[in-house]
């Protein structure tokens, strides 16, 4: 997540009626159709912290407290959960391990339910899977907010590693406190009583007082709980690699359609548009929704009718050879599935430019959201691109930093993107468009601090003194790991609706092998927007349909 954009600037523990609400006698009823009564003594308790697929409780009589750990690793009451109220969160839609303890603060009569029947009840039962599901959300945002639950992050903050693990963290709406060596004081303090010297920065350190010293992201993942494991004799209906609009869409689709579905993702859901700030044109958001927003929205959604998400795990290799198709990935786990969605969508090109690969991570970024917003607060930045990533990301930059620079090698931006954008751009006092500029020379030491611009026209070049540069131009196709397996244009992209001779497929979304489609930003000739991908993603299940189950 985080899930609730409107959240921003307000406390979810303030809207108590809709986080830790208490339901009707008849809808008590109704919940104990689904569970079991027992009784819970006084101190027992109900879950722990790290658990796995745990039950979710509903409150009949006593209370539940919730149980978090605070830095020093001494137990907290955060919440207590009195009669007709539940506990549980997001983590109750998947399987990985949870963040808090829950125990009886008093003798309980409760009714406890199984995964299985909660995942029945919460579809069967709309109105109250409703309720579930806004509270979950509510509950997780806060999470995230007040870093409950959560880990501590210390770092530099503008080092590559740690910004790499920050963003990992809140791309996929694990809570954390950062302690910036650089500017915190408490920083030193942790530091010195785990020992830790300033070479291991940066570090993750649990409420258990576990120290990860600069992880992968796979490995924080694994040591988070955050990924999970295969069975591999089990054969997904669905399998669809990559979390993106396009891929989220197949998965809300798809189960809800019936269909045992399974989603890879190699980093976090939302895809490239997991990193824009605002979406302004997306139907049916009038205010605008952050693309992470969007994403985790239909994260939530997917797993609410029953589809997997396994993060952090890149496909390797696709084998078409076979039925059930196998998918390795680069922990050699192989996940099997009966038909499949290639939604890995494209990346933002690179600067053709001396140094560029040493400031990568320490002043070059590829996404502008409040993270990257806070970390240039009050400077000078510089965007380069002139489609609406770039668009969108110099108008949300522009609100806190000092003044953007908007840089494009052509003559202006209305063929490449939307006017609301570039009326925007050309109105405001804290933006400035600089067309047929090139970038040619980053400087620094350790981090980012010159970069030089020339005008195409007259070939003179400029230098400035600035440290955060925002790349977003052109798009090159996720997809060296299909190489091989499936047809391919001359850019890398997935070429899909014709076969080798030509020949019209049955579904415009059918790739070079039977059974295999590929929607969204990947797809060859696809418009590289969110809209169509939600689109394409939902409609591509049809055809998954008809593959499944061919009709005489």
């Amino acid at each position: 997540m985080p899930i609730e954009p409107a959240l921003e600037s307000t406390d979810p523990y303030d809207r108590e009626a809709q986080i830790f609400p208490q339901l009707s006698e008849e809808m008590a009823a109704r919940i104990a159709g689904y569970g079991d009564e027992v009784r819970l003594a006084t101190g027992e308790h109900a879950f722990d912290r790290g658990q796995r697929g745990v039950d979710f409780f509903f409150v009949l009589e006593g209370a539940i407290e919730i149980i978090d750990l605070d830095s020093h690793g001494v137990p907290r009451v955060i919440h207590v959960h009195g009669e007709r109220q539940f506990t549980g969160e997001m983590d109750l839609f998947n399987n990985r391990q949870i963040l808090v303890s829950g125990r009886a603060s008093r003798d309980s009569r409760v009714v406890r339910i199984r995964p299985a029947a909660f995942r029945r009840m919460v579809s069967s039962e709309s109105d109250i899977g409703e309720i579930i599901m806004r509270a979950f959300i509510l509950r997780r945002v806060g999470f995230i907010r007040h870093a409950a639950g959560g880990v501590v992050l210390i770092g530099a903050g503008h080092a590559g590693d740690t910004l790499r693990l920050q963003r990992f963290m809140m791309r996929n709406g694990y809570p954390h406190r950062l302690l910036d060596v650089e500017a915190d004081p408490d920083a030193g303090g942790f530091l010195a009583c785990f020992e830790i010297e300033a070479d291991q920065l940066p570090v993750v350190i649990t409420p258990d007082h576990q120290v990860f010293r600069n992880p992968s992201n796979a490995s924080l993942a694994d040591s988070l709980g955050l990924t999970e494991t295969f069975d591999p004799a089990k054969v997904y209906d669905l399998a669809v690699i990559g979390a993106g609009p396009a891929g989220l869409a197949a998965a809300v689709y798809g189960a809800s359609e019936g269909l045992a579905t399974l989603v890879v993702e190699g980093m976090a859901p939302g895809g490239q548009a997991g990193t824009s700030s605002k979406i302004e044109n997306y139907l049916g958001f009038p205010t605008g929704i952050s693309g992470q927003a969007l994403a985790g929205r239909a994260q939530a959604q997917a797993q609410k009718f029953g589809a997997r998400l396994a993060i952090s795990r890149m496909v390797v290799a696709l084998d078409c050879e076979v039925r059930p198709f196998r998918i390795r990935l680069e922990d050699n786990q192989v996940v099997r599935a009966s038909s499949i969605v290639i939604a890995t969508g494209a990346r933002y090109r690179k600067l053709d430019v001396p140094d560029y690969e040493r400031f990568e991570g320490h002043g070059i970024h590829y996404a502008a959201t409040a993270m990257e917003s806070r970390l240039c607060s009050g400077e000078e930045v510089i965007v380069v691109g002139g489609g609406n990533s770039a668009g969108q990301a110099a108008v949300f930059l522009s609100r806190e930093v000092g003044h953007v620079h908007v840089l494009v090698r052509a003559a202006g931006l209305a063929a490449t993107m939307s006017d609301y954008l570039v009326q925007r751009i050309l109105s405001s006092p804290r933006i400035t468009l600089h067309t047929d500029t090139d970038i040619t020379a980053l400087r620094g030491d350790r981090y980012l601090s010159e970069v030089a611009w020339t005008d195409r026209r007259t070939g003179v070049e400029s230098a400035h003194a600035i440290a955060n540069l925002f790349v977003m131009i052109g798009a090159e196709p996720n997809t060296e790991w299909l190489a091989g397996s499936l047809d391919l244009d001359d850019r890398g992209f997935v070429v899909t609706g014709r076969d080798r001779e030509g020949r019209a497929l049955p579904s415009p979304y059918a790739t070079s092998c039977e059974g295999v489609f590929a929607v969204g930003d990947v797809r060859s000739g696809s418009v590289k927007r969110v809209a169509s991908g939600v689109g394409e993603g939902s409609v591509v299940v049809q055809a998954i349909h008809q593959f499944l189950h061919p009709v005489a």
